[in-house]
């Protein structure tokens, strides 16, 4: 199974595009030949994007969308076909995380991210799959963690948001069989994107917490991406240290595991 091709009138679709691994994506999908539309709040972010990869010979259109409010994202498709488009990729890929212990969290954080995170991934494949299938071609590219393979104790929320992103993408693979249409989980492990330092963490922190190893160039993370998804992959994760890893956590027990996992965690260290 492979991407639709990227013929006129049609366009991959990718949320979180304004910066880090979502900006990557649309970059790798544009140098491959496929118009993008960039959604993201921040406009200025996406049109400087768009302007780049106008400037590289591709094609971009920008939509800013608070991806948190159900309504914009009930309105996101329609616009999206307004433009003269069809949406025949589909990359979820906005996301944030919150910090620390679930006793001091802030319940509107919380509900923010799991909204973003977990609630539009399964709004925004609900609403552009149908036509996928109708045409018998499309694919989508669901962006969860390598922290969706084990519980994340000090990003409890968000482990748990990932690990929804891997089992819903998971299921949508079976049921896609032999329709045309294609889904893919992409699990990075650490990537340098400003996203840790968004949620609170400090480079030098992060950096502590896991090993040089595991970490990964945001593009290296686009790439194993795409191409992961041209291949009809079901899960990609990038880096061998993560693949280890994640493999690894099936096998020890949370008794064991989610002590240690506690013990290292920056934004519970006491």
């Amino acid at each position: 199974m492979s991407l639709p091709e990227p013929v006129a009138g049609r366009t991959a679709v990718v949320t979180g595009a304004s910066s880090g691994i979502g900006s990557a994506i649309a970059r790798e999908l544009a140098s491959r030949g496929h118009h993008v539309t960039l959604v993201a709040r921040r406009a200025e972010k996406l049109q400087e994007l768009a302007s780049e990869i106008s400037a590289s010979g591709g094609q971009a259109e920008v939509l800013p969308t608070d991806l948190a409010d159900r309504n914009a994202r009930a309105a996101l498709h329609g616009r999206i076909v307004n433009l003269g488009v069809t949406p025949d990729i589909l990359v979820n890929n906005a996301g944030l995380s919150t910090l620390g212990a679930i006793a001091a969290s802030d319940p509107d954080a919380e509900m923010n991210m799991i909204e973003v995170d977990a609630v539009a991934v399964a709004d925004l494949c609900s609403r552009f799959v149908p036509g996928m299938v109708e045409r018998h071609r499309g694919a989508i590219l669901n962006v969860a963690s390598t922290g969706a393979f084990q519980p994340l104790p000090g990003q409890a929320g968000y482990g748990a948001c990932k690990a929804f992103v891997l089992s819903y993408t998971q299921s949508l693979y079976g049921e896609l069989l032999g329709t045309g249409v294609t889904a893919t989980v992409l699990c990075p492990g650490p990537v340098h994107t400003g996203f840790g330092e968004a949620a609170g963490f400090s480079k030098e922190d992060a950096e502590a917490a896991l090993p040089p190893v595991m970490w990964v160039d945001v593009k290296d993370v686009a790439r194993a991406g795409v191409e992961g998804l041209d291949k009809g992959q079901m899960i990609v994760i990038p880096g061998v240290a993560n693949r280890a890893a994640a493999l690894l956590s099936r096998f020890v027990p949370n008794r064991l595991l989610v002590p240690m996992l506690a013990r290292q965690h920056p934004a519970l260290r006491r």
